[in-house]
């Protein structure tokens, strides 16, 4: 039985075995020197103090042993006492210490609700990041990178996690089950078609841990988009295909940067897809616009299955699962 506990003993935290180390010592002293010094120590918990008091070396000096042998077991405590409590705090700060190392180095899951997870880190991860810690009501952010020796981001909304995107135990890291959204970036420092395998393959693993989260994935090769649907991605954004066209827009514009300062704008004003109410079915395109301005949305198309029609036209009368395409 008791070669049982002292084996228990030993595998519990180093800190809470010198805790409860300094705990019997306060108790043994504290209670032998209320039985040698009754008259100066009248309770046991006087003794208690006392020992506690003279261990962590601050004295106050409210009790104080008068004979021989209160004082050597005074020395005694102070010699053992203070070498315990030294060692407790000791190991404390340690503990903090390589707890905050661990924090920074990505070593150390999340734990949350309601988060977003960003995978890789890049220039438009670390503008996107910006812009999303910058805002009235910021939400945590889960970073994951394994070039990334240490969170390259001094914000308390950003968690960053060190490791391999598609291996499970990095993505269970990140607590995947209680996420809101995982944005999957490409790694521009492979070749196209590398970096889009690699998106993809991240894609299945998180879509195997957990398929109900919501998915967005850059790719950088149109041939790739398919795969990307069929791994499960809720939505696919094509990063050379946005560029080209602002490429092609700056060319036939003469380069004034329209485009451009529209993107700005839409940085505040962002473009939701709302789905339609019972009275709005049936409604005309003009009718909508008309309706929904006053309410300080401009609709700038809709939504009809897989087909996104901007600007249609007016007298277009809307049907029961479209959605409007609104920006506030």
């Amino acid at each position: 039985m008791t070669n049982r506990i002292f084996i228990n003993f030993l595998r519990m935290p180093l800190l809470t075995r010198i805790l409860l180390i300094a705990i019997l010592v306060f108790l043994i002293f504290g209670i032998s020197i209320h039985f040698l010094e009754p008259d100066t120590f009248p309770t046991i918990f006087d003794g208690i103090w006392w020992a506690i008091i003279t261990a962590s070396t601050v004295g106050y000096g409210d009790f104080v042993p008068h004979s021989v042998l209160g004082r050597l077991t005074a020395l005694i405590l102070i010699l053992i006492g203070v070498g315990v409590v030294s060692s407790y705090f000791g190991t404390l700060a340690a503990a903090a210490v390589t707890k905050q190392d661990a924090f920074v180095e990505g070593k150390i899951p999340f734990k949350g609700k309601g988060h977003i997870i960003i995978i890789g880190w890049n220039e438009r991860s670390r503008e996107l990041i910006n812009k999303l810690t910058k805002m009235s009501y910021p939400q945590m952010i889960v970073l994951i990178d394994e070039t990334l020796e240490e969170n390259p981001v001094v914000s308390r909304f950003v968690h960053f996690i060190k490791g391999k995107a598609h291996v499970d135990d990095t993505i269970v890291k990140s607590d995947i089950n209680n996420a809101e959204k995982v944005l999957i970036t490409a790694d521009r420092g492979n070749n196209e078609l590398q970096a889009d395998m690699n998106s993809i393959l991240t894609l299945l693993t998180i879509k195997g841990l957990c398929a109900n989260v919501k998915c967005i994935v850059e790719i950088l090769t149109a041939e790739q988009v398919i795969n990307a649907k069929r791994a499960g991605a809720d939505e696919v954004i094509q990063s050379n295909k946005l560029t080209s066209v602002f490429m092609v827009n700056s060319l036939h514009t003469g380069g004034d940067g329209l485009l451009s300062e529209l993107v700005n704008e839409l940085e505040e004003s962002r473009v939701t897809a709302v789905s339609l109410s019972e009275k709005e079915i049936g409604r005309s395109f003009r009718e909508l616009c008309q309706a929904k301005l006053t309410e300080g949305f401009v609709i700038v198309g809709i939504k009809r299955g897989e087909e996104t029609i901007l600007n249609p036209p007016h007298s277009s009368k809307l049907e029961e699962a479209d959605q409007l395409l609104l920006i506030k």
